[in-house]
């Protein structure tokens, strides 16, 4: 896999994850207690022994190039392995990233520098567990010039999805994003299900940067991988498609794409069941961080009544101190303090929350550093909660910034 040269696409505003994003970037909005969104995929590179990963930045990037940087300084320079963030650099035009095909157009020079044998396009913004390699040796077994992975899916998602069709040699003979009418084209694996595309593709370098260039010469394109260069391809390049085989070892394939406030708090809950969808624990799949130097978790005052310091159902991280209040179903990140009398249901704690005596909150996202007054009623009312400022979703999740 040392021919193998990942690029990871993490430079969008993430507008669909407002207020995590308002000061920065999407794949570095804290996930799972002590994660980093960006954490999964990275995870995934090492274990599959991806080790040139080039990570495409742009928006609001400083806490994500500084996590990269302190978190991620695991390679050896010397054997020629790195994990390096590139700005925009406008090398190629003047402009920013306008999408995710022209981030990579931008830096075409960089791959061509590096000489790969292959290209692999990751996103940013995923949350789920996968061997690169077997998509590498599908794709060479296949001889394919572009290999797109994908996951089997209810026929009744398909219209969130972008739906491939494939021939019995595995070909892809049509892609359609999200169809909103008739009936979408069966797996090739599964005829009982659709193949949706990951946002994953492998590609071999010569195809990838003729189309880059083809793409970006096109005024009408919105350079983006799925909706252009992937389409275009069909019928000019041997692309085949590649079946997502889970490391996550669960009874249902687990790929979760995190890019709205209803899909990062339901992907977060994944993690406290008593049985949990994701696995974290899996030491056989190891999930990577920056560690931050934390005290452990600490849960204080056992009194009759309301004032007990409890966690149950809960991931708590280091550095937490639940103090008399009571935690139900919740994910805590690094240094939340639960103040005594409070009652925290089915919520997510980002770094550094603090929770004010005697509040009751409920299915809410608490942004980092954000410190609840005493008292307060949070996640009851979703009325009440968009007149004290806060962000209510579709789903009914109350965001407080």
């Amino acid at each position: 896999m040392q021919n193998v040269l990942a690029i990871l696409l993490a430079g969008g505003a993430g507008e669909r994850l407002h207020p995590l994003t308002r000061d920065t970037a999407k794949p570095a909005v804290p996930f799972g207690g002590a994660y980093r969104i960006i954490d999964f995929t990275l995870s995934n590179c090492i274990n599959s022994d991806v080790r040139r990963v080039f990570i495409l930045t742009q928006y609001k990037s400083l806490e994500l190039t500084r996590h990269v940087r302190d978190g991620w300084n695991i390679l050896s320079p010397e054997l020629g392995e790195y994990i390096e963030a590139l700005a925009p650099m406008k090398r190629v035009h003047g402009d920013w990233y306008q999408g995710t095909a022209d981030a990579v157009f931008q830096n075409f020079q960089s791959i061509e520098a590096e000489d790969p044998k292959e290209v692999l396009i990751l996103a940013g913004d995923h949350i789920y567990k996968m061997d690169y390699r077997e998509m590498v040796e599908w794709h060479r077994a296949n001889r394919a010039e572009v290999t797109i992975a994908t996951i089997q899916a209810p026929p009744a998602d398909a219209t969130r999805l972008g739906v491939v069709q494939i021939a019995e040699d595995f070909t892809v003979t049509d892609f359609e994003e999200k169809p909103q009418h008739g009936h979408p084209f069966p797996s090739r694996f599964d005829a009982s299900m659709v193949s949706a595309s990951m946002g994953i593709y492998l590609f071999q370098p010569e195809v990838l940067v003729r189309a880059l260039h083809e793409d970006a010469e096109d005024p009408g394109s919105s350079h983006d991988f799925g909706k252009d260069v992937i389409p275009r391809l069909l019928g000019k390049a041997r692309v085949v498609a590649y079946d997502f085989r889970d490391m996550n070892a669960k009874q249902a394939r687990y790929w979760r794409d995190v890019g709205t406030l209803d899909a990062y708090y339901e992907a977060n809950m994944d993690l406290v069941s008593v049985t949990p969808e994701f696995n974290l624990y899996d030491t056989r799949w190891p999930i990577r961080t920056k560690v931050t130097q934390q005290p452990p978790a600490k849960f204080v005052f056992a009194q009759e009544g309301r004032r007990m310091g409890i966690a149950v159902d809960s991931v708590v991280s280091a550095g937490c101190i639940v103090s008399g209040g009571r935690v139900m179903h919740c994910v805590l990140s690094p240094g939340v303090r639960v103040n005594s009398y409070c009652e925290v249901e089915y919520s997510i704690l980002l770094p550094g929350a603090e929770i004010g005596r005697y509040s009751r909150i409920r299915r809410a996202i608490i942004n980092t550093g954000v410190k609840v007054p005493d008292s307060s009623v949070i996640g009851f009312d979703p009325d009440v909660d968009r007149a004290n400022g806060h962000t209510v979703t579709e789903g009914g999740i109350t965001v407080v910034a």
